[in-house]
């Protein structure tokens, strides 16, 4: 796989996860799903602006 794809598919799937938590926000999966879709994003994104730092 290229290094954009290894890069794309956690946000993606971080996307997903806020999509779907966002319509179960009522139970606590969905907010479990918020949390973890934002964890992937942010994470993805500190992993890549650490990468380019060092």
């Amino acid at each position: 796989m290229s290094p954009f794809m290894i890069d794309l598919l956690p946000i993606v799937a971080g996307l997903l996860l806020l999509t779907l938590g966002f319509s179960l926000r009522e139970r606590n999966s969905g907010v479990l799903m918020m949390w973890i879709g934002t964890i992937a994003v942010f994470g993805t994104a500190c992993w890549k602006i650490l990468e380019k730092l060092a």
